[in-house]
């Protein structure tokens, strides 16, 4: 139930500031701009809230807490009262000027920028971690969009107190359950006292938000179709943590966020320092036909084997659920045998058949250094979003002069996404070809595969050709490595 604000134009608070007007307003509470009469022109945001009967001693106690903070991230309280006669309670605090995330997100109709969801990501953990440490410990509750306020610069400005508290070593569980339906972690509804991780859970939600375009701020199955293939792909493991439904199953801390983060996003741990990639973490290929029939599988099958002796720990994954292509070479490598297990392994390379949008997310997670997706024929936009957060999105196609439609139209279709590092390659085209595609692509990445019988066995001529693919992902130190596939 809205709560009508009480102050109106003119009014002083505490003899000294002046109401203006209201610049926000919602459940129980209402936000004022103020005047201070003690230092002109200095304005301040006063915030009304209606206390819980019989909380105003809490609430002033939670306030005095408050006003100690200090953190580049959070407004300065600097002030508070409290009418005991109606119940009211008001906050003095900075006034921010800038705009709540809630009206930023609305502006860009849900698709902000990839880049500003990382650094926001980054800027509430740094306000949150001096939360958590500080004595007593804080919890926001809260985290929200509407609560979240940016400035001009897009810096991050925490500017709603109304339900933090400090965390009370000696209590079960909340007296009062508060937070916003869809943000707020399960136990604040009940069962036990909400604590640092549910912040954390908070933060999840907030991300999940922001990546699906508003549709989702929880965990529920199916909702990995809707988060953006634009995102960087470390996210997207770390929101799901985040919002697991226990605490205990959660990450413990901001300090596991960041490492989660970190560990995401960097160098596995089986290269040494001479191996090190251009790209941090583990290398993603994306291969995607420009139609059926254009060697999309063969060509996924001999890259894997080229970074093979180049990088660590390699998959070659297949994501078609109606492909039978790894089928057969498993039941060929296994001796006629096809178990129920989709993983399979050949002179160190790991085959994944038939596999999940939701399993290539945990397959992301830093077990391999590199990972070749096999996407087949362009059809869906699932297989889209896997090529769209690729390190290195591969078009596969035909250089035969009827079938350079193809490759044409699935490039036009491309065009709406923006992706610097995308190439395309063209089994057994000539030089004459590959030039008049450059032109008509508009792109100089444009290269030709020579003839390869076996991509198992890869020729000198195709390692040099698929070396001009992958020449800014190759780590510096070479290791020669050999493979063939062993038919039964």
């Amino acid at each position: 139930m809205n709560q009508p604000c009480k102050l109106v134009h003119g009014d002083v608070l505490g003899e000294r500031y002046v109401i203006d007007r209201v610049i926000g307003e919602g459940g129980m509470s209402c936000v004022y701009l103020a005047e201070d009469l003690k230092l002109p022109g200095k304005q301040w945001a006063v915030k009304e809230t209606l206390s819980e009967p019989g909380m105003q001693r809490t609430v002033q106690d939670e306030a005095q807490l408050l006003i100690k903070l200090s953190h580049p991230r959070l407004p300065r309280i600097v002030d508070f009262f409290h009418d005991g006669d109606n119940g009211y309670t008001y906050l003095v605090m900075d006034y921010i000027q800038g705009m709540t995330l809630e009206k930023y997100f609305l502006g860009y109709r849900g698709n902000v920028n990839p880049d500003f969801i990382m650094e926001l990501t980054e800027q509430l953990l740094d306000v949150l971690e001096y939360l958590h440490h500080h004595e007593p410990q804080v919890i926001f509750r809260d985290l929200k969009p509407s609560n979240i306020m940016l400035t001009d610069q897009l810096e991050v400005r925490l500017i709603d107190f109304g339900i933090a508290r400090s965390y009370k070593h000696e209590s079960g569980e909340d007296t009062v359950k508060l937070g916003t339906v869809g943000f707020a972690a399960p136990e604040q509804y009940g069962g036990r006292q909400s604590d640092a991780r549910s912040d954390l859970y908070g933060l999840g939600a907030l991300l999940l938000y922001l990546s699906t375009g508003g549709k989702f701020s929880e965990w529920i199955t199916g909702v990995e179709r809707h988060i953006r293939g634009d995102l960087p792909r470390e996210l997207v493991p770390v929101i799901r943590k985040l919002l697991q439904y226990a605490p205990e199953h959660r990450y413990q801390s901001t300090a596991e966020v960041r490492s989660a983060l970190k560990r995401q996003h960097s160098i596995s741990a089986n290269l040494s320092a001479a191996q090190t990639s251009t790209v941090p973490g583990t290398l993603v290929a994306a291969v995607l036909g420009a139609s059926s029939g254009v060697g999309t599988t063969h060509s996924c099958i001999a890259f894997g084997h080229f970074l093979a002796s180049r990088y660590g720990k390699v998959a070659v994954v297949e994501m078609s659920a109606k492909s039978t292509s790894f089928s057969r070479i498993q039941e060929i490598a296994e001796g006629g045998r096809l178990g129920s297990i989709r993983k399979f392994e050949i002179n160190g390379i790991h085959f994944w058949r038939q596999t999940a949008r939701t399993e290539v997310i945990s397959l992301l997670g830093g077990s391999y250094d590199a990972v070749v997706l096999d996407l087949g024929a362009y059809r869906d936009s699932e297989r889209l979003e896997e090529f769209l957060r690729a390190d290195l999105p591969i078009v596969i196609g035909s250089g035969a002069e009827w079938r350079r439609h193809d490759v044409a139209t699935l490039a036009r279709m491309l065009s709406r996404h923006p992706q610097p590092s995308r190439i395309y390659a063209l089994p057994l085209a000539g030089e004459e070809t590959i030039q008049e595609m450059r032109k008509t692509l508009g792109t100089n990445k444009v290269y030709a595969l020579p003839l390869q019988l076996d991509p198992f066995e890869i020729p000198d001529s195709s390692r040099q050709a698929i070396a001009r693919l992958f020449q800014d992902y190759l780590p510096q130190a070479v290791r020669k490595r050999r493979f063939r596939f062993l038919k039964n």
